[in-house]
């Protein structure tokens, strides 16, 4: 069990430090941690990232209570939590007089520069992975042979895109009624 400890704290704490972006650009990285070591399988990984967008906090912290609770208790989603928050903090206390005074040297500008697009990359990443897993027929819904894409998943992906960025919809609300849509379509 000790092992299991020493592998959440290592696994997250590179997360932490290595994962520039927030929540979204975590995932990716996450994902590989997550699969390296086992924890969880990559279908659970996509239910907790389901869970960690309806509970408030950020999605990458909540992703890592929810795979540390999964893997080792409560001990485990503590450590799995702490040690991903760790190194933000350990880099953002010295830096943050550092930035306030040079925020707008060319060098940082530059650096900056190049570091939004790789985020946004990440995010893409994640994104990709999180509808390529969320738009396959999962085999406790149900069972289509020959088939293996979800026509369901992808009409309530597309819905929500639309509702979200065209009509302004609040992604809460939005979140809640989805959930409702699927428990209609994939549970009655």
């Amino acid at each position: 069990m000790l092992m299991t400890f020493l592998e959440i704290f290592w696994g997250f704490f590179k997360i932490g430090l290595f994962t520039i972006g927030g929540g979204y650009a975590m995932l990716p990285v996450m994902q590989q941690e997550i699969a390296k070591y086992g924890w969880i399988t990559a279908g659970e990984f996509i239910d907790i990232i389901a869970i960690a967008e309806m509970t408030p906090g950020a999605i990458a912290v909540n992703t890592a209570t929810f795979a540390g609770f999964r893997t080792a208790g409560v001990l485990g989603a503590v450590l799995a939590t702490a040690s991903l928050a760790l190194p933000s903090l350990l880099i953002i206390i010295p830096l943050s007089n550092f930035w306030e005074v040079h925020q707008d040297h060319p060098v940082l500008k530059s650096i900056f520069a190049g570091v939004k697009p790789a985020v946004a990359g990440l995010i893409g990443a994640a994104a990709i992975y999180i509808a390529r897993t969320a738009f396959l027929y999962d085999p406790l819904l149900s069972q289509k042979d020959g088939f293996p894409i979800d026509l369901r998943s992808i009409i309530i992906a597309g819905a929500v895109f639309v509702a979200v960025r065209k009509l302004k919809a609040d992604p809460i609300k939005t979140i809640i009624a989805a959930a409702l849509v699927g428990l209609v379509v994939f549970g009655l």
